[in-house]
């Protein structure tokens, strides 16, 4: 390099704003954390696909959702939600896919980050526990913009709600408004929610506009979209 060329390049670097240098740094970190969760084998013995840890976001997210565990065609794709149940939480929070991927602004952390595999009946097994635990707190801690959670399903309330665990899923759903603002508790999106909703009227006429409504002013699609 010609020395006025690095004195120029040296003058650039000493005069550039330093929130640039913390803000690359603090993406390097969380690069790297992500690195370590996606390397993790801590519970490879009890997974019968093994690990693929399945996780997304980006530290300006203002959307966390906290599912519960990849199903099997998640495993496959690596693609959170990227199935049935996808569309239909989709559908709840009137997002279209773009917005709904767009690790910038929605982050989606399931309980257990591996698909556990299937009990005797051919159903989907619990989340693992030792996942949360070792994962959770630096994971949520990265994510230091995130203005609203939502927990989907029995295990993310239940890990998140422990006092929850005396109530069922439904009677706890029905008690949104108690855990608001930090949290908005949900019923998994699966096939089995469709009955669900039919004897539970009112989740689709008083919970779904407040969480749409929430949701549209944490990521601020109707305006910029």
């Amino acid at each position: 390099m010609h020395a006025a060329g690095f004195v120029d390049s040296e003058m650039a670097r000493v005069n550039s704003p330093p929130f640039f240098d913390g803000a690359a740094a603090a993406s390097e970190g969380f690069d790297r954390l992500l690195a370590d969760v996606r390397a993790c084998t801590l519970c490879a013995s009890h997974l019968p696909l093994g690990p693929r840890p399945v996780l997304r976001g980006r530290p300006s997210a203002r959307l966390l959702i906290i599912s519960q565990a990849p199903g099997a065609r998640v495993h496959e794709t690596g693609i959170s939600f990227n199935d049935r149940s996808g569309d239909r939480l989709r559908e709840w929070l009137a997002l279209d896919r773009e917005i709904f991927y767009d690790e910038s602004r929605v982050a989606i952390v399931p309980v257990g980050l591996c698909y556990p595999g299937r009990d005797t009946r051919g159903a989907d097994l619990p989340p693992r526990r030792e996942c949360a635990p070792r994962w959770h707190p630096p994971v949520r801690a990265a994510f230091s913009a995130i203005e609203l959670t939502l927990l989907v399903g029995s295990h993310a309330i239940y890990y998140y709600l422990p006092g929850s665990r005396r109530r069922s899923m439904t009677e706890t759903v029905a008690r949104w408004r108690e855990f608001l603002p930090e949290y908005f508790a949900l019923p998994h999106p699966s096939w089995h929610t469709i009955r669900w909703l039919r004897d539970n009227a009112w989740f689709e006429n008083e919970v779904l506009p407040e969480l749409r409504s929430r949701v549209d002013r944490v990521l601020g699609t109707t305006c910029a979209d």
